[in-house]
């Protein structure tokens, strides 16, 4: 299983890297501009009054956006979920069929690797390379503490981003049992990039809607903490999402233990493994 995922960690480094740094570049400047922002907090005040509570509400500011925890939420922490989500999605649905749909696969299960270890060595990469992720991009904002000043230690920066970790689990392991539920890898990318788009409308509007709390208490990013992690990880919450996606993983992974291995093209729906003598 080491070998698995030491070769798929290696085959995802570009793009790890490539998310990684580019968040922590973006939470370094956020970092940044946290002191002048505080320097020019009338006149902002004036200008986000100006824009009324409904627009600030959706995009999580109806809370002071000049805190600590505030600010985190509304400069990033609120929409980069529905970003940073779609590298799990695209790399869980991909995890397995994308090699099946180009008929390597079973040419990988030919050697002497088991079903199991080859599944879990790939996820067991997914799940690393999520975490370099996350941790570039508390790094940003860890570089950029001392020019901020912000009332926060590195510590309290990181747990935001435990929180975004149990959401990228979550819909990681939705997408990879996705994945081997439909005919196609990309359609499997595709509804749980609708449903966690879909999530994140229907859980922005619900701050300014109360009608939509109904449904938006069954979905997700309603328990996504966010930037208000700062002041405390709500645990239970964290365990939940990560209990949820690893479910979606064992699930996804009975599948594939069941599945008729198909040499190339597009699948059908799920299709048990058949016995044979």
């Amino acid at each position: 299983m080491f070998v698995v995922f030491k070769h798929s960690l290696q085959r995802s480094l570009g793009a790890m890297l490539g998310w990684g740094l580019s968040l922590g570049l973006i939470t370094f400047y956020l970092m940044a501009l946290y002191k002048p922002i505080l320097e020019q907090q009338t006149e902002l005040r004036r200008l986000l009054d100006a824009y009324g509570e409904a627009m600030l509400a959706f995009f999580g500011g109806r809370l002071d956006i000049f805190s600590p925890a505030g600010y985190l939420d509304f400069a990033f922490f609120s929409y980069i979920a529905v970003v940073v989500g779609f590298f799990p999605i695209v790399s869980g649905a991909g995890l397995l069929s994308t090699d099946e749909e180009r008929g390597v696969l079973d040419l990988l299960l030919a050697y002497p690797i088991s079903r199991t270890a080859l599944f879990f060595g790939r996820f067991l990469a997914l799940l690393v390379s999520i975490m370099v992720i996350l941790t570039l991009s508390w790094i940003g904002f860890a570089l950029g503490l001392p020019l901020a000043e912000l009332d926060a230690t590195p510590w309290q920066l990181w747990l935001p981003h435990l929180s975004m970790f149990a959401m990228m689990v979550l819909f990681g392991g939705l997408s990879l049992f996705l994945s081997l539920l439909l005919p196609k890898h990309s359609w499997a990318t595709a509804t749980a990039g609708s449903i966690l788009v879909f999530n994140y409308v229907v859980t922005s509007m619900a701050r300014v809607y109360e009608n939509l709390e109904t449904l938006n208490k069954f979905l997700p990013l309603k328990y996504y903490q966010g930037g208000q992690a700062v002041n405390g990880l709500d645990t239970g919450h964290f365990v939940a999402l990560t209990g949820f996606g690893l479910l979606f993983t064992l699930l996804a992974w009975q599948l594939f233990l069941r599945r008729d291995i198909r040499v190339s093209g597009e699948g059908v729906w799920w299709s048990m493994k058949k016995n044979s003598a």
